[in-house]
C-alpha cells in the first residue's frame, strides 16, 4: 500500500537496508536450534501421531529384516555350505529352503520401505499444506508495515525455498536418519554378540569417523544459513527488477542492474561453494573410512580365526564383515542428509521468523452495522439496508447507533514511521460529510501518510482522529476499513475476470452492479470492446490492459463499494490529460455525497475541493479554497504560477 509520495519518509528497503537484512548470516545456538527442532515437532508432527508410530514401526520391521538376514549368513555359511564342500553327492533342499527363506525376509523389509515411503510423502505434503496456510493466514494479519521493510521476493522465498527444504527433510532426510539410528543400535547390539574383539576394533575407526563429521557439519552449518539467506535476497532484488523493468529500459540502467545481479548472483554462487564443498567432503570421507575399516576388520578377523581367539569361524566372519559394511551405510547416510537437515532447519528459522512477527493490533469494539429507521429510531437489520450505522456499547450494556455520515478530524496529530523521525508535526483538519479535501505539497511532504492514517495501515504517536465522532482507535479495523474506499496511484488487479476484479468492491454484487459502477468511472465503453467483454481474463496486475484502463477498473472497483468516504491517492497520475478529462465527470459523480480525501501532483484536479491542504515537511502550512489560497500569493500561489505539476 506504500505510495511514491512519501519515499523520503518512509522506511526503505535500498542496498543498505538490504545488505543489512540479508548480508550477515545469523548463527544458530544451541538454545535456538533446541527451540527449532521443538516447534517442528509441535507443527508437524504432533498432528500425524499414529501415522508417525506406524512409520516407525516399518522402519522397525525393515531394519530387523536386514539384521536378520545378514545374520542369517552366519548360519547359511556354517550349516548349509560348508558341510556340502566335502560331500560327493551333496543335498542341495536344505540350501534351497535356506535361500528361499532368506528371500522371503528381505521381501518383507522391502514392501514395509515401500509402505513407509507412501505414508511419508502423504505426512509430508499434509504437514507442509498446514505450514503454508498458517504463513498465509497470518500475513494476511500483518500490518502494512512488515511489507514496507520486507520485499516481496524475500517474503516468496519463505513459501518456496525455505518450505521446499523442509519438505525433502520431512519426505526423505529425516524417515532416512531415524532408519539409521535404528539400524546402527541394531547392527552394533549383533557385532557385540558375534565378537566383542571385532567390534571394539570397529568402534575405534568410527570413532575417528565421527570426529571428521562433527568437524566438517560445524563448518558446513554456516555456509549452509548464509547460502539461504543467499537465495532470499536474490529472489527479492529480482523481483524489484522484474516489477520495475520500464524504470529500467528507460533510464537504460540494463547494465547495472544485470552488475547488481551479478554481484547477489557471485554472493549466492560463493555461499553455495563453500556449503557444498564443505557438505559433499564428507561423503567421500566416510566411504574412504568404511573402506579402509573393511579391510582392517578382514585382517583382524582372519588373525584371530587362525589364532583360535574368541571362537571366531567362517561364518562368523563372512557375516561380521557385512554386519560392517553395513554400519557404514547408516553413518554415510547420516552424513549425505546432514546437508539437507541444516539446509532445512535454517529455512525453518525463517519461516518461524515470519510466523513470529507481531500481528496488526486492533482493540476496537466499534462495529459497523446495516440499520433500519422506525418512528425516527435506528434498528439493527441483518439484511443490507445500504443504511450504516456505527455500533457503540454503552456503560449499561445497551448500545447506542451512530449514523455513518463521514465526518473526519484530526486533532494535533503527530505521527513518524520511525521513532526517531517525524513524519506529521501537530496535524489538525476536518473534513464534513459531502467535502472534498486535497493535499497538495512535494514528494515526501506527508500527504500519503494522512490518508494511511485514516485507514488505521498505522497508528497515531500522539493526537486524536475521529470518524463521525468516534476516535477511530475504538473502531474495529475491518470495520472502519469497509467504509473506506481508495483509488490508489499503483493499481493492484488481481488473476481472474475484469468482473471479479470489480467485485473485489463488493463480493456479492450483482452483474446490473458491476456494469452500473464501470458506467460510472467510464470503463464500461473499452470493457465491452474486449473479446470476452466483463469475463475477460486478466493476469499479472492486468498486463493485457493499458495503464489508464487499469486505473479506470480501480475506479470502479471504489464505486461498487459505495463507501462514504474515498481516498483518492494520485488516482488520475497515471492517466493522460485526454483520458482524465474522460473520466473526471464520472469521478464527480462517483464523489457526489461522499467525504473525500485527494491527493494530486496535477493541480488542476483539486481546484474544486472544498478545502485545499498544502503540506511542507509534515505540517500543514496553508488551507482554503483555490480563491483564497491564490488570493492570499503563498506557496500553493507560487505552485500554480511556476509549475502546474508538483515535483
Amino acid at each position: 500500500m506504500a505510495n511514491k509520495n512519501d519515499n523520503n519518509s518512509r522506511p526503505m528497503m535500498g542496498p543498505g537496508a538490504r545488505r543489512h537484512q540479508f548480508g550477515g548470516a545469523p548463527k544458530m545456538a544451541k538454545g535456538e536450534l533446541k527451540k527449532i527442532i521443538k516447534r517442528l515437532i509441535d507443527e508437524i508432527f504432533a498432528k500425524h501421531k499414529i501415522s508417525i508410530f506406524i512409520v516407525l514401526l516399518l522402519i522397525l520391521i525393515n531394519t530387523g529384516a536386514n539384521i536378520y538376514g545378514t545374520l542369517f549368513l552366519k548360519d547359511l555359511i556354517n550349516n548349509y555350505i560348508t558341510p556340502l564342500i566335502n560331500t560327493s553327492n551333496p543335498d542341495l533342499s536344505g540350501l534351497g529352503l535356506a535361500v528361499l527363506k532368506l528371500a522371503l525376509i528381505y521381501t518383507c523389509g522391502v514392501l514395509a520401505t515401500l509402505v513407509q515411503s507412501i505414508m511419508m510423502r502423504f505426512i509430508s505434503n499434509g504437514a507442509l499444506l498446514n505450514i503454508r496456510k498458517k504463513m498465509f493466514d497470518h500475513m494476511e494479519k500483518l500490518p502494512i508495515g512488515y511489507f514496507d521493510t520486507h520485499t516481496h521476493g524475500e517474503v516468496m522465498s519463505r513459501y518456496t525455498n525455505d518450505v521446499d527444504t523442509l519438505r525433502q527433510m520431512v519426505s526423505q532426510s529425516l524417515p532416512m536418519v531415524v532408519g539409521s539410528i535404528i539400524t546402527l543400535v541394531g547392527v552394533l547390539t549383533t557385532m557385540f554378540i558375534l565378537s566383542i574383539h571385532l567390534t571394539l576394533v570397529v568402534l575405534v575407526m568410527y570413532f575417528l569417523i565421527m570426529f571428521v563429521i562433527r568437524k566438517l557439519t560445524r563448518k558446513a552449518s554456516k555456509y549452509f544459513i548464509k547460502q539461504q539467506q543467499s537465495i532470499g535476497s536474490l529472489n527479492g532484488y529480482i523481483e524489484e527488477m522484474i516489477e520495475g523493468q520500464k524504470v529500467v529500459k528507460v533510464f537504460c540502467h540494463e547494465k547495472e542492474s544485470i552488475e547488481g545481479f551479478d554481484q547477489k548472483n557471485e554472493e549466492l554462487c560463493d555461499d553455495a561453494k563453500k556449503a557444498n564443498a564443505n557438505g559433499n567432503m564428507i561423503m567421500p570421507i566416510m566411504n574412504n573410512l568404511g573402506h579402509l575399516n573393511y579391510a582392517v576388520i578382514a585382517i583382524v578377523g582372519s588373525i584371530l580365526t587362525i589364532n583360535g581367539i574368541g571362537g571366531l569361524n567362517l561364518g562368523t566372519i563372512a557375516s561380521f564383515l557385512q554386519f560392517t559394511r553395513t554400519l557404514s551405510q547408516p553413518i554415510t547416510q547420516v552424513s549425505q542428509q546432514i546437508n539437507s537437515i541444516i539446509s532445512a532447519l535454517a529455512g525453518a528459522k525463517r519461516i518461524f521468523a515470519l510466523l513470529d512477527e507481531p500481528i496488526e493490533k486492533d482493540n476496537g469494539f466499534v462495529t459497523l452495522v446495516n440499520i433500519n429507521y422506525e418512528n425516527g429510531l435506528p434498528l439493527e437489520s441483518e439484511t443490507v439496508t445500504n443504511h450504516w450505522a456505527w455500533k457503540v456499547p454503552t456503560e449499561n450494556g445497551k448500545y447506542d447507533y451512530v449514523e455513518l455520515k463521514g465526518d473526519v478530524r484530526f486533532f494535533d496529530v503527530d505521527f513518524g514511521y520511525t521513532k526517531d523521525k517525524k513524519v506529521l508535526n501537530d496535524v489538525s483538519l476536518f473534513a464534513k460529510p459531502g467535502q472534498k479535501i486535497a493535499f497538495v505539497g512535494h514528494t515526501g511532504a506527508g500527504k500519503t501518510t494522512i490518508t494511511n492514517l485514516v485507514n488505521r495501515f498505522y497508528d497515531i504517536d500522539s493526537g486524536k482522529i475521529t470518524f463521525d465522532g468516534i476516535d477511530i482507535k475504538d473502531i474495529k479495523k475491518p470495520d472502519l476499513r469497509r467504509s473506506l474506499g481508495m483509488v490508489l496511484q499503483d493499481t493492484s488487479l488481481f488473476t481472474g475476470t475484469i468482473k471479479e476484479n470489480i467485485k473485489f468492491g463488493k463480493l456479492d454484487a450483482t452483474d446490473d452492479e458491476v456494469i452500473a459502477a464501470a458506467k460510472l468511472a467510464n470503463a464500461h465503453s473499452f470493457i465491452m470492446k474486449l473479446p470476452n467483454g466483463y469475463d475477460t481474463e486478466l493476469s499479472n496486475n492486468g498486463s493485457n490492459l493499458s495503464q489508464g484502463q487499469r486505473q479506470l477498473l480501480s475506479i470502479a472497483r471504489a464505486a461498487i463499494a459505495n463507501t462514504p468516504v474515498l481516498v483518492l491517492d494520485e488516482a488520475t497520475s497515471s492517466i493522460d490529460t485526454r483520458t482524465e478529462k474522460i473520466i473526471q465527470e464520472g469521478m464527480d459523480k462517483l464523489m457526489e455525497n461522499r467525504t473525500v480525501f485527494v491527493i494530486a501532483h496535477r493541480l488542476s484536479t483539486v481546484r474544486n475541493a472544498k478545502a485545499i491542504m498544502v503540506i511542507d515537511n509534515g505540517e500543514i502550512i496553508e488551507r482554503g479554497s483555490h480563491e483564497d489560497l491564490m488570493a492570499q500569493k503563498g506557496k500553493y500561489y507560487s505552485l500554480n504560477t511556476g509549475a502546474f505539476e508538483l515535483e
